[in-house]
Parts: structure tokens; C-alpha cells; sequence
């Protein structure tokens, strides 16, 4: 059988900033403490970049990356998708940040053929149990399968199942952890809907995952499990992710998908498997916010790893370079993709090294 590619996305939040540019915008009103209009987020990118059209096109957003993507022709789209896609609901008081896109801007996801979203998040309930019911319907009604959320406990943790051929599928599941800032009550439950929850990311999370996973999979499938965890900034991974990873990996699970952070974290191949610990944000409204510039947070990264379809083991992988300017993704400058293979190279043990800038401008690694 042949080898199967991914695109592995990170974040992406459609809500917002991103929804006011789109041609279905919902209310621009925000109840954060020091932004009030989702408008302001436009007016930073453009003081930034450029103009921004008003209303873009609904595949705006993901620009070059759609070119890069039919390109590199991936079996699987997946992406963590940070944003609720409703009109109704109210706000989480609890929290201080929210995203929604409203549901006539879907065609913003499917202008990139998406087969699963991740919605184990700190966003999917940011407009309540009603917010996530419309966002499964919508998502369920073009077409998009999602994992890690539902209107009960069950369908929360049941994976989503793509057909990879052959008589295998990938199997994803998608949890979340209270480092990611989830709130507690989320978990969803046997009478109410929220997301698969991780109380805490520890040995005995992980042993409980790998036996639902156990369950489920069949001799032949291929299993990725989509994690959003830890902290938005830092590159430090804490010594809990490496061992529940190890873990999720020697219980059968093919790869580890990482996400939380705004920007790229280490890589590891643990086993001949891939763990990505954050893959970064891939559609946001975060242009002209400073503060963190030595990130360099407009950078972003389309994973692309290359399975054996048989084993699931690791035989390459590939990660596309963009920046977004303009509200746009647009292809990486070769010195930014240089940056981007250097400071994956650059962790240490255990986390891989030997990225390297191929002839495509694609970061590149070989397992050893």
C-alpha cells in the first residue's frame, strides 16, 4: 500500500477579526477588556501590511497556503479549529476572550477542503452549549467531520474516521487540557454537551485515552491523536507532554498533533512516530498585536508528514513556510524558512534535528 501525507494545520480562528472581512460578518461587538470591536483588529493588520478588502473573498484567508496545499496534494486536511460558527448564544462570562464566525461564512473552511476539525479547544464553547450544537451542525452540514466535541460525553470522545483505502481509515480523536485554558465545566458529560476533557495531561490521562483508542482501532487503521495544550508562548515542553506522548505512542497511536502556543514548538520522532508539540496558529487575526516579536509569530508552518499507510511509521516529513500579511497567508521569504528550519534544528535531545530548507523552499526532515 502506499504512503499516506497529512496536512497537520494549528490553530485556526475564524472568528473575530477574520469574520469581520468575510462577506457574512456576525457583530463586531467584544467583551474584551481593552478591544471592543472586532473591526479594530482589521484597522491593525491593515496599519501593519496593507489594506485588507472589505469584504474579502471567503478563501482570503488561507491565501498561497490553498496553491501549497493542492501542490503537495495531502490524503488528509486537518486543523484545530478555534472558533465557534454561530449566530446565537451568549458569551461565556467566564471568559475574556471569544471567537465566532457566523455560519454564512462557512465557505472560509471548506475553500480548504477540510476532512476533520479538531474542537477540543478553549474556544468551541466561548457562545455556550447552544454556540457548539450550531457549530457540529454546520460543520456536519458541509461535510466536515470534527472530533473532540459533542452533545454529550459519547459522541465527544468518538473519533472522526477518514477512509484512507485499502480498507483503513485514520482515526482521530481530540481532547483538551486544562493548560490550554479549558475551563472545567466544558467537560462534557452523559446529559450535556462540551469537549473531551483532560483533567490533567499525567500517566494515568494517557493510559485512559490509549484504552478507548484501543477499542475502537482496528488492526489496520492508522490513529492520530490532536491535543491542545499548554501555555500560548515559550518553546519550553514540560516533562508531562514527553511522557503522555511516549505513552499515547507505545499504546498504538501513529501521531501525536500538538497545538496551542502561537508559534511553532519542538518536533519529536519517538518510536519511528511523530510527535509535533505545538504546531503554531495558522489563521488569525493576530497581525500588528506586538509584544512578542521574537517569536517572529507571523510565521507559520502547514505540517505535512508522509506515513507508511501499513505501519504508520514516520518516512518524512515536510512543513511549508507562510506569513500573514494582510490577513493572508502568503509564501514564506527564503531567509524566514531558513529562520523556521533553524530554530526547529536547534532544541536538543530528544527533539528531532536535521531540518533542513529544500529546493521547493519546504522544511524538510528524514528520520534517522
Amino acid at each position: 500500500m502506499p504512503d499516506v501525507t497529512l496536512f497537520l494545520g494549528g490553530d485556526v480562528m475564524t472568528g473575530r477579526g477574520v469574520d469581520a472581512i468575510l462577506p457574512a460578518p456576525g457583530p463586531p461587538e467584544l467583551r474584551e477588556p481593552a478591544v471592543r470591536d472586532a473591526r479594530d483588529y482589521v484597522a491593525l493588520a491593515r496599519a501593519a501590511s496593507g489594506p485588507v478588502p472589505r469584504p474579502a473573498p471567503p478563501a482570503w484567508p488561507w491565501g498561497d497556503a490553498l496553491d501549497l496545499l493542492d501542490e503537495l496534494r495531502p490524503a488528509v486536511r486537518l486543523v484545530n479549529l478555534e472558533t465557534a460558527v454561530t449566530g446565537r448564544g451568549g458569551h461565556d462570562p467566564a471568559k475574556a476572550i471569544h471567537y465566532r464566525m457566523h455560519p454564512d461564512n462557512l465557505a472560509c473552511l471548506t475553500a480548504a477542503r477540510l476532512d476533520v476539525c479538531a474542537l477540543a479547544n478553549n474556544h468551541t464553547l466561548d457562545f455556550g452549549p447552544v454556540g457548539l450544537t450550531d457549530t457540529l451542525d454546520a460543520l456536519a452540514g458541509t461535510g466536515i467531520g470534527t472530533a473532540g466535541a459533542g452533545r454529550d460525553a459519547a459522541a465527544a470522545w468518538t473519533p472522526a474516521r477518514v477512509p484512507l483505502g485499502c480498507g483503513r481509515d485514520l482515526l482521530v480523536w481530540s481532547v483538551a487540557a486544562p493548560s490550554s485554558g479549558v475551563p472545567p465545566a466544558w467537560a462534557a458529560t452523559d446529559g450535556s454537551p462540551g469537549v473531551a476533557y483532560l483533567p490533567e495531561v499525567s500517566a494515568a490521562s494517557a493510559d485512559a485515552l490509549a484504552g478507548r483508542i484501543t477499542a475502537v482501532a482496528g488492526p489496520g487503521d492508522r490513529v492520530l491523536v490532536s491535543v491542545h495544550w499548554g501555555g500560548n508562548w515559550g518553546y519550553e515542553v514540560p516533562p508531562g507532554h514527553v511522557d503522555f506522548a511516549h505513552r499515547l505512542v507505545d499504546a498504538g497511536v501513529d501521531v501525536v498533533h500538538g497545538h496551542s502556543s502561537h508559534h511553532p514548538r519542538p518536533v519529536e520522532v519517538y518510536r519511528d512516530r511523530l510527535v509535533l508539540y505545538g504546531c503554531g496558529d495558522l489563521v488569525d487575526d493576530y497581525e500588528g498585536i506586538g509584544g512578542q516579536e521574537a517569536y517572529r509569530p507571523q510565521l507559520r508552518l502547514l505540517w505535512l508528514p508522509t506515513l507508511d499507510a501499513a505501519t504508520g511509521a514516520l518516512r518524512r516529513l515536510r512543513a511549508a513556510p507562510v506569513r500573514s500579511r494582510r490577513m493572508r497567508l502568503e509564501r514564506a521569504a527564503p531567509d524566514e524558512a531558513r529562520w523556521l528550519a533553524g530554530l526547529l534544528d536547534g532544541f536538543g535531545p530528544p527533539f528531532a534535528s536535521g531540518f533542513a530548507v529544500d529546493g521547493a523552499g519546504l522544511l524538510t526532515l528524514r528520520p534517522r
